[in-house]
C-alpha cells in the first residue's frame, strides 16, 4: 500500500466500525458499469458534510489493489451485483485529496510541480525499472507503466477529492487555477490508462471562455444531480430509519434538515447534520461546526440590483427563479444576483428546485444561518428586527389577540414595502410567512396545504414533539376578512388535519388598499 497508489482499505475500515453507518455501495454498481468506457469521468459536487469523502473512500477500498476487500463488502448491497467480483480489488488506484497538497505545497506558484513530484515519486518507488529515473512527467511515467505492463495491468483508477478546493483557498489567482486544470487535463484526458475518474468537490468544473479543460468529465451537482442523487446524502427513508433506530421523531429531522430536492422530489439530507443529531439526541444547527455564517454573510452584502430582494422573498418562505446556467464554478466571477445565488446553491445555504428552476431556504438549520448573518449585519437592519420580533407574533396568535396580530403584520407590510411587491395574494402570504418566522422552530410552515375542497393558503403543522396548535391561516387581497373565516369553514380546511389530536386556530387574515391596514380574525376549534 501507499500513500496516493493503492492506498488500501483502512479508511473505509473505519468507517464500518462508526456507530452510524449508512450503506451507499450501489455506487460502485454505477462505476462498474461506465469503467473503461467514454462515460467513466465522473465529477460529483455537493456542499460540505455532505459523505463525498466517505463515497471516494469507499471507492478506494473497493477498486484498490494489493489488499482484500471482500469481507468489508459481503454484507452491503454491491455484494449483490454481478459485477461485485469482476473489479473487486483487481485496479490499480491513484486517490490524493487536493486540500493536503495546498498545506504542503511552499509557495502557490510551486503548488501543481509539488502535486505532480510527490506522486511521481510514489509511482517510480512503486515500478522501479519501469519509469525512467529522470523522468518528470507523471502521464509520462504512467504511459510507461502501462505500455510496459499492458496484458497484466488493468490500469488506472483516479479518485480525487477535494478537487475544486484550490478555487476556493487561491481564488483570486487565476493563473494558479488555469495551471492546475491544465494539469488535470494533461493527466486525465485522452489516456489510454485512465480507466474510471471519480472526482469531489463543492463546486462544479470551473469554465474557462467557450469551454472547459475538462470537458470529458460528466458533472452531477446540486443544481443537475442526475443519477448519482441518492448516493451522496441520506435519502429520507434512510433517515427514518435513524429517527426509528435512535428513537427520534422524523418530523423534527425533516423540519430542522430536509429540503434538497434532485430529480423527481427525491429529498436528500445532509448527513452530518443528521449524524450529529442522532448520537446527540437533540435537533437542532450543527452547521457552524463546519463553517460560520459570516461566509453567507459576504454573499448576501454584494451589490447587484434584485438580491436583497431575493433574500428577503426567501426569508419569507417563497421561492425564487434564477438561471444557473452563466455561473462561471468560481468564487470571484460574478456579474448579476443568479451568478451569487447559483454559488449559495452549490454551498448548501439554498435548495435548488430543478423543475421549477428556483431557489429557496430549505430547512431550519439552515434558516438560523440566515438569520444570523442578517442580525448586525449593515443594511439588514430592518429585517433583523423583524426576524426578532417574530417571536412575539406567534405568541400574540396563540393568545388569540387579533389587534396585536394586525400591527404585527402591519409592521412588516410598512418596513418592506418598498422592496416586496405587495399586490395580490402571493405577495401577502410571503409578508405573513415572513412575520412569522419564528414558528418555523416549532412548526412546518406549509403554502397551499390540500385540505378539504381546496387548498388552504397557509398551514402551521407542529412538530410531534411540541405541545402547540395547529394553525390554519386564510389570506384575502382587499376583501372581507370574515369572508377568509368563512371559507376556512365552508371548504373544510380543517378535514385534511383530521389526524391531528388538540386544538386547531383558525386565521383570517385581510389586506385593505384603502386603509391599507391589516385585518384580523381568530378563532379555536376543536376536532
Amino acid at each position: 500500500m501507499g500513500i496516493y497508489l493503492n492506498p488500501g482499505n483502512d479508511q473505509f475500515r473505519k468507517m464500518l466500525r462508526s456507530k452510524i453507518y449508512v450503506d451507499k455501495s450501489n455506487l460502485i454498481a454505477y462505476t462498474n458499469d461506465v469503467i473503461d468506457s467514454e462515460m467513466a469521468y465522473l465529477c460529483v459536487s455537493r456542499p460540505r458534510r455532505f459523505g463525498k469523502s466517505t463515497a471516494a473512500n469507499m471507492l478506494c477500498a473497493y477498486y484498490s489493489n494489493g489488499v482484500d476487500s471482500e469481507l468489508l463488502f459481503k454484507d452491503q448491497k454491491i455484494a449483490q451485483s454481478p459485477s461485485f467480483h469482476e473489479h473487486l480489488n483487481k485496479h490499480h488506484v491513484l486517490m490524493f485529496n487536493i486540500q493536503q497538497f495546498i498545506r504542503g505545497a511552499k509557495s502557490p506558484e510551486n503548488f501543481v510541480d509539488f502535486i505532480e513530484q510527490k506522486i511521481l515519486y510514489e509511482v517510480k518507488e512503486q515500478y522501479k525499472g519501469l519509469v525512467r529515473e529522470n523522468e518528470t512527467s507523471l502521464p509520462d511515467a504512467l504511459t510507461s507503466v502501462y505500455v510496459k505492463t499492458n496484458e497484466c495491468n488493468p490500469g488506472f483508477i483516479f479518485i480525487i477529492d477535494e478537487w475544486d478546493c484550490i478555487f476556493r483557498e487561491m481564488k483570486d489567482n487565476e493563473i494558479i487555477q488555469k495551471d492546475y486544470l491544465d494539469f488535470l487535463r494533461d493527466l486525465i484526458k485522452d489516456r489510454v490508462y485512465v480507466k474510471l475518474a471519480y472526482m469531489t468537490g463543492i463546486l462544479p468544473i470551473k469554465k474557462y471562455g467557450t469551454h472547459s479543460a475538462l470537458n470529458i468529465f460528466e458533472e452531477f451537482s446540486m443544481t443537475d444531480s442526475k443519477s448519482l442523487a441518492s448516493f451522496v446524502g441520506f435519502t429520507e427513508d434512510e433517515v427514518k430509519q435513524l429517527c426509528i433506530d435512535y428513537n427520534m421523531e422524523f418530523d423534527g429531522a425533516k423540519q430542522w434538515y430536509d429540503g434538497y430536492t434532485f430529480g423527481d422530489n427525491l429529498h436528500i439530507y445532509n448527513p452530518k447534520s443528521i449524524v450529529d443529531a442522532m448520537r446527540n439526541q437533540k435537533f437542532k444547527s450543527y452547521w457552524t461546526r463546519t463553517e460560520t455564517y459570516e461566509a453567507l454573510r459576504i454573499y448576501i452584502d454584494m451589490n447587484f440590483d434584485g438580491l436583497k430582494d431575493a433574500i428577503i422573498f426567501m426569508v419569507g418562505g417563497g421561492k425564487y427563479r434564477i438561471n444557473p446556467e452563466k455561473f462561471q464554478n468560481d468564487m470571484t466571477n460574478f456579474k448579476s444576483k443568479d451568478d451569487v445565488l447559483t454559488l449559495l446553491v452549490h454551498l448548501g445555504y439554498l435548495a435548488y428546485d430543478e423543475g421549477k428552476q428556483s431557489v429557496f431556504i430549505p430547512n431550519m438549520e439552515i434558516a438560523g444561518e440566515f438569520r444570523n448573518a442578517i442580525d448586525g449585519s449593515k443594511g439588514w437592519e430592518r429585517l433583523a428586527g423583524i426576524l426578532r420580533d417574530s417571536e412575539d407574533l406567534l405568541e400574540s396568535t396563540l393568545n388569540l389577540d387579533q389587534d396585536a396580530v394586525a400591527q404585527g403584520i402591519d409592521k412588516v407590510h410598512t418596513e418592506h414595502i418598498s422592496i416586496l411587491s405587495y399586490n395580490n395574494e402571493n405577495s401577502l402570504s410571503c409578508v405573513i410567512t415572513l412575520a412569522y418566522f419564528y414558528a418555523r422552530k416549532n412548526y412546518l410552515l406549509v403554502r397551499e396545504f390540500p385540505s378539504g375542497k381546496g387548498f388552504a393558503d397557509i398551514v402551521f403543522l407542529p412538530v410531534k414533539y411540541v405541545n402547540s396548535p395547529a394553525i390554519v391561516v386564510e389570506l384575502k387581497w382587499d376583501k372581507s376578512v370574515y369572508g377568509a373565516l368563512a371559507q376556512i369553514k365552508d371548504r373544510k380546511y380543517v378535514d385534511a388535519l383530521k389526524d391531528y389530536s388538540g386544538n386547531i386556530l383558525l386565521v383570517a387574515i385581510s389586506y385593505n388598499k384603502k386603509t391599507k391596514r391589516h385585518d384580523c380574525i381568530i378563532e379555536k376549534y376543536s376536532l
